[in-house]
């Protein structure tokens, strides 16, 4: 049975290429994407929804028909300029929303980037706030009012080329890539395509229950 899926984060390193692998592959039948700005899209089976996402009326409506839900979005400090209620809202009340609004109309499917040392009980900002978002999605998990399949992903360090320039991981990237053979399995960095390809992977298996996928489990779904 073919699919709609609907993908949040399509502007973002790894947004950016499950649309493109979403596009291309018959498994999916719709494909709509939310964005809070006008994105042009010239694809047949591609839908751009533009909301305000702190419209709950817009963004309920944006999610109904889902099948399945890819979420990628995140901010930074610098885009929000520090102001960590900002972050917040963006980070974690709109993977949050968006996975209330579509369990609503009846999706029972969720696929979600997270973050290598995700834990609520860190005191670190963003590993708790990665934390905090995988727990609030576990708890939306059941087999007749909820979610039966959720997948979360940990990548570490992402390599790729991101439209948006970020200093410190361009040096991250280059001594990610020089020392990576010397990094534990879970620190490893990854190309932000094969955790999309990853992801896609895993919306096909559509497994029962909740999976946590790090770099070696990544790459034996890429293959």
């Amino acid at each position: 049975m073919k699919r709609t899926a609907t993908l949040l984060g399509a502007t973002g390193l790894i947004g950016g290429h499950i649309l493109e692998l979403l596009q291309n592959d018959s498994y999916f039948e719709e494909v709509r994407v939310i964005v809070r700005r006008p994105l042009e899209i010239a694809h047949p089976k591609v839908k751009v929804v533009v909301i305000d996402f702190a419209d709950e009326f817009q963004f309920k409506a944006a999610m109904e028909g889902s099948d399945l839900v890819f979420c990628a979005i995140g901010t930074t400090q610098k885009k929000v300029k520090g102001d960590k209620k900002l972050y917040r809202s963006i980070d974690f009340d709109i993977p949050i929303n968006a996975a209330k609004h579509s369990i609503k109309y009846g999706c029972k499917q969720f696929l979600i980037v997270s973050s290598l040392g995700a834990d609520s009980s860190k005191r670190g900002f963003y590993l708790k706030l990665k934390g905090e978002v995988e727990e609030a999605l576990i708890a939306k998990m059941h087999p007749t009012v909820g979610f039966h399949s959720l997948s979360i992903f940990r990548p570490s360090l992402l390599l790729g080329d991101r439209k948006e320039k970020r200093l410190a991981e361009d040096i991250g990237q280059f001594f990610g890539k020089v020392l990576k053979f010397l990094m534990p399995g879970k620190s490893k960095p990854i190309e932000g395509e094969n955790v999309a390809k990853a992801m896609v992977a895993a919306a096909k298996l559509n497994k029962k229950g909740v999976e946590i996928y790090h770099y070696k489990e990544m790459k034996e779904l890429v293959g």
